[in-house]
């Protein structure tokens, strides 16, 4: 009887782990795991090799890091469940989060490969990833629709949270304060001026952050490491895909390479000053000689006219915005002239959007300004003014003497007078972003 009731008992037991094995399902899901996850694009050695002129690239773009999975342009990501059965992405770049709605995320199956699949997609930009997924693993590509044939491999792994690598080198220098630096040192596919810019850097152990500030707008949030006497630095949104590799000379100077995506590659060097400056935002943008007021008419989505002959503009002072719906830093100064206009809802000032567009179709341009407008929730018109070209938007706009950037904001008097012109935009990921606050809301205040 002892032997039968242990038997029992051990059948029993057996089956209640069983019974509660059933409900371990609840931490198992059939969509992507939740966490932190590493992707990467990979750039092909074909790719980073010859130029195509079919001339040897300089030593700085073929440098070799062995601390690092070569030709990988690498990024980060949190699947967030908001539900039981609903998620979204955060893409993590240094300090930024950009949110990937569920609305974005679309699941299906393949029956010719019998896998499952995920596209994440980036309206805004026309841009999606797309892919297998199986466990904690996505292997796929970033499409951007907007470039013909063009792609790039994409591999996603759950669980992993570091970017470049998991390596602890000692940091043979602080990276930590400015530097001035040179771009264009080499550049292909074309080759072209050289640029300056301003690297601004924060260093945690082998952590590193920042960005590089141009005359034309800044590179965005940027992240990654200090291994020895190697750095490297990444960023992705769904727009731009950019990498960074550097080295620390021995006399403490920096130089390296700066890819974007697999359609543009230059080198570049710096050195730590403190107290060096970019030419004034405001000293880059001219008239024509004759022009001293602007002038233009547009048709917004919705086949309105939009021009400055318009009553509701009739005695306001204006901002004009020449911008892309394709440009990040467009988005960080439309998000600021949302933000400023929701908080000071001014009552004696306009905004307008001039928008140019990769399309050269109206509707195919009508659709990007829709999405954008929507996203943002913008109070003001957007209108199609062109294409991104800029001597197609010098056409549309030929009391400019150029356009020198996207964005460029005009800053008109209620008499329609052009009285400054900011070129580019630093954004937040930028040291200049407050006091340009600052200076923006005196400037309006007195306009």
């Amino acid at each position: 009887m002892k032997f039968s009731s242990v038997f029992f008992f051990g059948i029993l037991l057996a089956s209640t782990m069983l019974l509660q094995g059933c409900f371990v399902m609840e931490g198992q899901y059939s969509k992507l795991p939740p966490g932190k996850w590493r992707a990467a694009l990979k750039l092909t050695p074909e790719f980073i090799s010859p130029n195509p002129k079919g001339q040897p690239l300089p030593d700085k773009v073929n440098m070799k890091f062995a601390d690092v999975n070569e030709y990988e342009l690498p990024f980060n990501f949190e699947v967030v469940y908001d539900n039981d059965t609903t998620f979204h992405i955060e893409i993590l770049n240094g300090d930024e989060r950009i949110v990937v709605p569920a609305s974005d995320i679309q699941f299906g199956r393949s029956k010719k490969r019998s896998q499952d699949t995920i596209r994440i997609n980036f309206p805004m930009y026309e841009s999606y990833i797309s892919g297998a997924f199986a466990g904690n693993t996505i292997d796929g590509q970033w499409v951007v629709t907007t470039r013909e044939n063009y792609t790039i491999p994409f591999v996603a792994k759950q669980g992993e949270d570091w970017r470049f690598t998991a390596l602890r080198k000692q940091p043979k220098l602080d990276m930590g304060g400015k530097w001035a630096c040179t771009f264009g040192l080499e550049s292909f596919p074309e080759p072209e001026e050289a640029y300056p810019a301003i690297g601004e850097f924060k260093q945690e152990g082998n952590r590193l952050t920042g960005t590089f500030l141009t005359e034309t707008g800044d590179y965005r949030f940027l992240e990654g490491t200090v291994q020895e006497d190697k750095f490297y630095l990444s960023c992705f949104d769904g727009a731009h895909a950019f990498l960074f590799q550097g080295k620390i000379l021995a006399d403490n100077t920096i130089t390296g390479a700066f890819y974007s995506g697999k359609h543009y590659r230059t080198t570049w060097s710096g050195k730590r000053d403190e107290n060096f400056k970019l030419a004034d935002a405001d000293s880059l943008t001219f008239l024509n000689p004759g022009y001293e007021k602007l002038s233009f008419s547009f048709q917004n989505p919705d086949g309105k006219t939009i021009s400055l002959d318009n009553p509701e503009y009739k005695g306001k002072a204006k901002i004009i915005q020449i911008m892309g719906t394709w440009c990040p830093n467009c988005r960080d100064e439309t998000e600021f002239l949302v933000n400023f206009l929701k908080e000071q809802n001014p009552q004696n000032l306009a905004v307008i959007g001039l928008a140019f567009e990769k399309h050269a179709d109206k509707a195919s341009a009508d659709r990007a300004i829709r999405t954008y407008k929507e996203r943002f929730q913008m109070p003001y018109e957007m209108v199609f003014a062109g294409t991104n070209k800029k001597e197609d938007a010098a056409k549309s706009l030929p009391m400019l003497k150029e356009v020198f950037a996207y964005p460029t904001m005009l800053f008109l008097d209620k008499n329609d007078r052009v009285v400054k012109i900011h070129t580019g935009f630093s954004g937040p990921a930028t040291s200049e972003y407050a006091s340009f606050k600052e200076k923006f809301n005196k400037f309006v205040a007195e306009l």
